[in-house]
């Protein structure tokens, strides 16, 4: 009784707990605008990027130091007048369409695009296909014994009774 009462408390707390992967934001203090409307675009650009060193993290959830100069450049970048296209376009330049965790579809990152479908697609005929053998080898009737290969059990198993 204890223990189902106990194994019911825990059920409850975790439930009730927040979800432990909410992003972080690693945007440090020091690193805000004081102009919210700006600071809101630089968020939303750094949501856009990748971290470089992280590779599947957005530059606004990452702590890692090229992270860090990556969002001060976007910032520098806002501050100094451009817009969001121009601060993305002076990004991507410097490290090309990686850095983006959308890359745009073209003949560059087609890989990227049709690589997961094709992988897909490749597991899904690899499993049609085993499939496929293994009902026909199932289905494949055995034929009975010859008469030579009978003689043979026999002898064998008068060999060996025990088996």
């Amino acid at each position: 009784m204890k223990m189902l009462l106990f194994a019911a408390l825990m059920t409850a707390s975790l439930l009730a707990a927040p979800p432990m992967t909410l992003p972080a934001h690693a945007v440090e203090p020091d690193e805000i605008l004081k102009d919210p409307a700006l600071e809101a675009r630089a968020r939303e650009i750094s949501k856009e990027l990748r971290c470089l060193v992280c590779q599947n993290q957005s530059i606004d959830d990452s702590d890692a130091t090229l992270a860090r100069d990556l969002r001060i450049v976007v910032r520098d970048r806002l501050k100094a007048g451009d817009s969001d296209a121009q601060t993305v376009a002076f990004v991507v330049e410097r490290y090309g369409d990686f850095v983006l965790l959308r890359p745009p579809f073209k003949a560059s990152t087609l890989v990227l695009w049709i690589g997961p479908a094709l992988i897909l697609l490749a597991g899904i005929a690899g499993v049609v296909l085993w499939h496929r053998r293994r009902r026909s080898a199932v289905a494949a009737p055995v034929a009975p014994l010859t008469d030579a290969e009978r003689a043979r059990v026999d002898a064998l198993l008068a060999e060996n009774p025990d088996q």
